[in-house]
Order: C-alpha cells, then sequence, then structure tokens
C-alpha cells in the first residue's frame, strides 16, 4: 500500500437529530452514534500521544 499524505486540515463535526456528523476534505462525510463517536474520540486522543510522543495515561 502506498503512503498516503496526511490532510492538515481538521475536520467539522455536527451534532444532529441524535447523531454526530464528521464532515472532512474532500466530501468526506462519516455519520456516528453518540457510543461510536465518543470511541473514535478516545482512539484518536491515543493515536495522536503516540505520534507525538506523549503520555498522558489514557485509559480505555
Amino acid at each position: 500500500m502506498e503512503p498516503v499524505a496526511a490532510q492538515g486540515q481538521a475536520s467539522d463535526v455536527i451534532a444532529e437529530e441524535g447523531n454526530i456528523i464528521i464532515e472532512g476534505p474532500d466530501g468526506v462525510a462519516v455519520t456516528m452514534s453518540p457510543d461510536a463517536a465518543e470511541e473514535t474520540a478516545r482512539r484518536l486522543l491515543r493515536a495522536v500521544s503516540e505520534v507525538r510522543g506523549e503520555n498522558d495515561n489514557l485509559t480505555d
């Protein structure tokens, strides 16, 4: 698999009709339940911490 260029623009996040909508660059859109969005947020924070070499002691 070829490396993909990292996107430098943050996604927009909207709460609508009980769901979370994430709108990213190039027309990417994902709709998640609140539980799925919450777990995704935890995973994103954990990955960011790992990449930055931080030890924030994030728990599951």
